[in-house]
């Protein structure tokens, strides 16, 4: 397992959409780092309810 080592704060970095909060580019996201939106299952859930 080879973690990510270098500088973090030169990840790109966008905002939630539901909570404000700055969320990093992670591994996980590669593909799909432009449609995500929501920093956490709470956020995207708690975003359902707002909107309705």
């Amino acid at each position: 397992m080879s973690g990510f080592k270098g500088n973090k704060a030169a990840l790109p970095q966008k905002p939630c959409a539901a909570c404000g909060r700055p969320m990093t580019w992670r591994k996980k996201w590669e593909r799909t780092w432009e449609q995500v939106k929501y920093c956490s299952d709470r956020c995207r859930s708690q975003a359902g309810k707002i909107a309705s």
